[in-house]
């Protein structure tokens, strides 16, 4: 499909390509993606395409291990499901001041989700590993690149629809974009500073939401527009700030940790 001909607010990472940059020609794309650009109102007219006659919820099974594992550790740190906005955040910032098992945990099984889509898509050996060796990847079960592949389209549009929605509803673009984070400027150290609500307090629908269920958003780190200058400095002006900004101490500009799911809806 050749999508070069879109036009997209320049303003934000084009949601077709893993780099957010627009696409030059045709390529491959997987079904989420077409969807979107459907969506955006776009036609869609592939000139090749693999079809598949069967499908189902493959990762089903082990999405709902990995969720409520996470949610019950959570739990055992003191951080339930059902707080939000000043309460979550506040339960955030301790968690990991206690029993220091539970966050072990924790970290396996961040560990085991991202490592477990990686695997979907583990590629040959590189020659630099040792001795040449059979590529043994795609005699498994479990190898399924096509279903990696939609598994990070999907978080990618979804992350793309909830900041097209919040530019449309208050005017605030990101300043940096990266894998599964989302930099905004702010007049405050808190991401409720940035994140829009309904007029009874409630998240708007359809733009990130604080929450640590998979689907909303975490809140990474906040820094100064010095610490970004500096970052920049030190690392050249392509450095991006938001694989940067979550590291070591917080201080002042808000981010969004998008969860690899990325659709708010814990699916």
């Amino acid at each position: 499909m050749d999508l070069s001909s879109v036009t997209l607010d320049e303003r934000l990472p084009s949601p077709f390509t893993p780099d957010g940059r627009p696409p030059t020609g045709a390529a491959w794309y997987t079904t989420p993606t077409l969807s979107y650009a459907v969506e955006l109102g776009f036609p869609v007219q592939p000139v090749e395409a693999y079809v598949r006659t069967a499908g189902g919820d493959y990762l089903d099974p082990w999405y709902k291990r990995m969720r409520d594992g996470y949610l019950a550790t959570m739990a055992d740190l003191g951080v339930s499901a059902g707080l939000g906005g000043r309460e979550l955040l506040d339960a955030l910032a301790v968690h990991r001041q206690g029993d220091p098992g539970p966050a072990r945990v924790l970290d396996a099984i961040a560990a085991t989700a991202e490592g477990g889509v990686a695997k979907l898509g583990e590629g040959p050996p590189e020659a630099g590993d040792g001795p040449l060796r059979p590529w043994s990847a795609p005699q498994r079960a479990t190898w399924r690149p096509d279903i990696r592949a939609a598994v990070v389209a999907t978080a990618r549009v979804n992350a793309h629809r909830k900041m097209l929605r919040l530019a449309r509803e208050t005017g605030r673009f990101p300043v940096a974009v990266s894998a599964d984070g989302v930099v905004y400027a702010s007049d405050g150290p808190s991401p409720l500073d940035v994140l829009p609500h309904t007029a009874d307090g409630k998240p708007l629908p359809g733009t990130f939401r604080l929450g640590i269920s998979p689907g909303p958003a975490t809140h990474a780190g906040t820094r100064t527009v010095a610490w970004a200058e500096r970052m920049r400095e030190e690392h050249g002006p392509d450095v991006n700030i938001a694989d940067h900004i979550g590291a070591g101490t917080p201080t002042a500009t808000a981010t969004a940790d998008i969860d690899g799911d990325g659709d708010g809806d814990g699916g």
